[in-house]
């Protein structure tokens, strides 16, 4: 199996999927709010929080088919690191959706806080996970992230 990914790739290339999740959030406010933009307090609680859960909803979808086609996501392209089956070092496949909603879905409860909780501590976790540096998400999926070679 090639190397581990370092923190330092990992957290970059998480920093660059944020960046697309951010893009995908608006795209879809957008959209569902009819391409006005309009001040916040203009919308009314449940249709935000519609609008939240639909682009995390179209993240995990992102997230998971580029995981399990790839075990890559945009930034995990860039940083040239890839998610690798833990058994074999193969591809995600099936995993990568698990990996994704391991990841993704747990930000549905943000508005009660336990999801960008959870979120720090799966990001985390692979900062004192020995020997293997895998984040909760890679432990539910049974994957690692490696080096892409």
């Amino acid at each position: 199996m090639a190397p581990l990914a370092t923190f330092g790739q990992r957290f970059l290339a998480r920093a660059i999927d944020t960046v697309v999740l951010v893009a995908v959030v608006l795209l879809v406010s957008w959209a569902a709010l009819g391409g006005s933009v309009t001040h916040q307090s203009d919308v009314s609680l449940g249709r935000r929080e519609l609008v939240a859960v639909l682009g995390y909803v179209a993240y995990f979808a992102v997230e998971g088919a580029m995981t399990a086609a790839r075990g890559q996501t945009l930034g995990k392209l860039a940083l040239r690191i890839r998610a690798a089956r833990l058994d074999d070092g193969g591809v995600p496949g099936p995993a990568g959706w698990l990996r994704a909603a391991v990841y993704v879905l747990p930000a549905v409860l943000s508005a009660v806080y336990i999801g960008p909780l959870f979120w720090l501590v799966n990001a985390l976790w692979c900062t004192w996970d020995r020997p293997l540096r895998q984040c909760l998400h890679d432990k539910a999926a049974r994957t690692v992230v490696v080096a892409a070679v």
